[in-house]
């Protein structure tokens, strides 16, 4: 069983103790857990694509801790007039495990 959640601004493919990085969530704390919504659930053969079906669906996620990409650098120069710049970024992320794809339960 997989699904497909939206998280941070793009859609991600995940399984169950799958870890995902995504962008930084603010104001979470590691061991935390979070709920994703989910967009399409593949279950064996059966695809669930339909907004009201998929809506019952609950994926978890439990945070692991952050992280930071990789370092990139950019040097800004102009020739003969003596300017140079140097600048460095390094995107934030944080590490999310999956830790369940179920239907939720019926209100009564």
């Amino acid at each position: 069983m997989y699904a497909i959640v939206r998280c941070g601004g793009r859609q991600e493919k995940v399984a169950l103790d799958d870890v995902l990085t995504v962008d930084k969530l603010a104001d979470e704390e590691p061991g935390s857990s979070l709920t994703l919504p989910a967009l399409l659930v593949v279950d064996g053969e059966r695809v669930i694509s339909d907004p009201a079906e998929v809506g019952l669906y609950q994926i978890t996620a439990d945070i692991v801790g952050d992280a930071a990409g990789p370092k990139i650098n950019m040097i800004h120069y102009r020739n003969k007039t003596g300017y140079k710049r140097r600048q460095g970024h390094r995107q934030k992320y944080t590490q999310v495990r999956i830790t369940g794809i179920a239907k939720a339960k019926a209100k009564a």
